[in-house]
């Protein structure tokens, strides 16, 4: 029986990928997971800017959670939990597969198998594993059990309903308060067209002052959650399920991944300068951006993402289109990203 370790990511999203792959491959009656959780020495970052197999990074009680019997493998996001993982398999004596989702910092061989996504522009290689969509949990199944929890909530609100899911800044993008507000009003002008109604939903990473001029710009039918993190119910689950078509920030592509899993239409909402040759509304102006700007186009590329070449894939495999283009039909693939990867993680073994 295999047994994994999760060393759990520390951002949200990526903590999602990887219990989601986690989960995927524990639905088989012979493999198990133990989860570790653990907390950083937020000074000490020599370890994984040397590549260090160590645990030099993490806090002695955390050190303490990691002990034998060693586990068959272990999955892990985020350039922190690299030298840890690194240390557990030196210690099993090199018995345990080593799984990373997402950017890899270290050397690719220092990996048994890499999943990740275009934007983090990782080269070729026979223990990389290049997927379109990040690995999530959205499934036909938990769907259905939205769409029934939600009913109340939604099935009054005139039909179509356009999903409006929002993200935030990221990288050279800022979502603020004028292309929220752009968003709003772009989003009302196609429900009305159409006689139906937008079901919205921010994020954690959506500011307070984004938010409201979102709801401001709204005037139509709508369900609007600004979201909480006290909340002890979040209806995006039962958005994506209700949603006859859906809109997404073109900052996240997280979100971007779990719209186009509910197979159907899904638009990306430009927050300003995603597209070299699209002259759009004023943009919001923040310092990082610019600077992260400048570190996409000039310095080293490991160190920053680019998600338009996400943009990019998903128009070209017809995943999804932007907001002002042509709405098509949507894409559904025969295997999904997160099969693939359950698949690459079993020919380890």
């Amino acid at each position: 029986m295999p047994v994994i370790w999760l060393i759990d990511a520390y951002r949200a999203g990526e903590r999602g990928q990887v219990r989601a792959l986690v989960d995927a491959l524990t639905q088989a009656p012979d493999w198990r997971s133990e989860t570790r959780v653990l907390e950083y020495r937020k000074a000490v970052f020599w370890p994984h800017l040397f590549g260090w197999d160590s645990l030099a990074g993490i806090t002695r009680a955390s050190a303490q959670q990691l002990a034998p019997p060693w586990p068959d493998l272990v999955i892990s996001c985020g350039v922190r939990n690299e030298p840890v993982c690194r240390w557990i398999r030196q210690q099993s004596g090199g018995r345990t597969r080593y799984v990373h989702i997402g950017r890899p910092w270290a050397a690719l061989e220092t990996f048994d198998l890499v999943i990740t996504t275009p934007q983090y522009r990782v080269p070729e290689a026979p223990n990389v594993l290049q997927n379109l969509f990040t690995l999530h949990s959205v499934t036909p199944e938990r769907l259905a059990v939205a769409r029934e929890e939600w009913a109340d909530a939604f099935a009054d609100l005139p039909r179509p309903h356009f999903a409006v899911i929002t993200g935030g800044d990221s990288g050279p993008f800022t979502f603020g308060p004028k292309a929220a507000s752009r968003l709003g009003k772009e989003a009302s002008q196609m429900a009305r067209a159409r006689g139906g109604s937008l079901l919205v939903s921010t994020s954690s990473r959506t500011r307070p002052e984004a938010a409201r001029a979102l709801s401001e710009a709204i005037d139509v039918p709508h369900y609007f959650y600004p979201w909480q993190a006290d909340a002890t119910r979040n209806p995006y689950l039962g958005i994506l399920a209700w949603a006859d078509r859906l809109i997404v920030t073109g900052d996240s592509i997280a979100m971007l991944s779990e719209a186009c899993a509910t197979g159907k239409p899904v638009q990306m909402f430009d927050l300003g300068g995603m597209r070299a040759n699209y002259m759009d509304a004023p943009r919001d102006f923040r310092l990082g951006g610019s600077l992260y700007a400048f570190m996409l186009r000039w310095l080293w590329q490991p160190l920053s993402r680019d998600i338009t070449r996400v943009h990019e894939q998903l128009r070209e495999s017809g995943s999804a289109v932007w907001l002002d283009e042509v709405l098509v039909t949507a894409r559904i693939s025969r295997e999904t990203d997160l099969q693939r990867a359950v698949a690459a993680v079993k020919a380890l073994f």
